[in-house]
């Protein structure tokens, strides 16, 4: 099963967006606490609505902790600091994405834990920054999901 981390994600609609996209994938979502809102906030349910209680989401009290649980798969940090993209190498259904928080991306301690082959960067034209974080983790998921055959995943 794809495997989508959120780090400490900050801006509700976001995370409601991934949730969405989640339940319609199949993948399972990790979200590395603390969140930069009150899970119960109205605008993450907005924008996940009613597709919570399809999603798999599993919330961690910190980094450590959800690392322990994902041990043993293949994992990416997806980051504008990567040097290939999710299109030029093979990802399987056991991988593992982790996208940092929305205005800073992951942390250098938690970065240094992939090593080069292991940060991808998505596609973009020169000079611009980045992606939306709930666009760039559809984009990732899909982009997995299609190398997999669109296989619906087994839980």
């Amino acid at each position: 099963m794809i495997a989508v981390v959120l780090y400490q994600p900050e801006i509700p609609p976001n995370t409601g967006n991934v949730i969405r996209l989640c339940a319609n994938t199949g993948a399972e979502l990790h979200l590395v606490e603390p969140l930069g809102f009150n899970f119960n906030d109205k605008a993450l349910r907005r924008a996940g609505l009613d597709y919570h209680d399809t999603a798999r989401i599993i919330r961690h009290a910190d980094w450590q902790t959800c690392m322990r649980t994902l041990s043993g798969r293949r994992m990416f940090a997806i980051t504008t600091k990567g040097t290939c993209s999710p299109y030029d190498i093979k990802l399987s259904d056991n991988v593992v994405f982790v996208f940092g928080r929305e205005t800073s991306g992951l942390p250098a301690e938690i970065m240094a834990e992939f090593k080069a082959d292991q940060r991808l960067r998505l596609p973009m034209l020169p000079d611009q920054r980045s992606l939306n974080l709930s666009n760039a983790v559809a984009v990732t998921v899909y982009e997995a999901w299609r190398q997999c055959g669109f296989n619906t995943p087994q839980t």
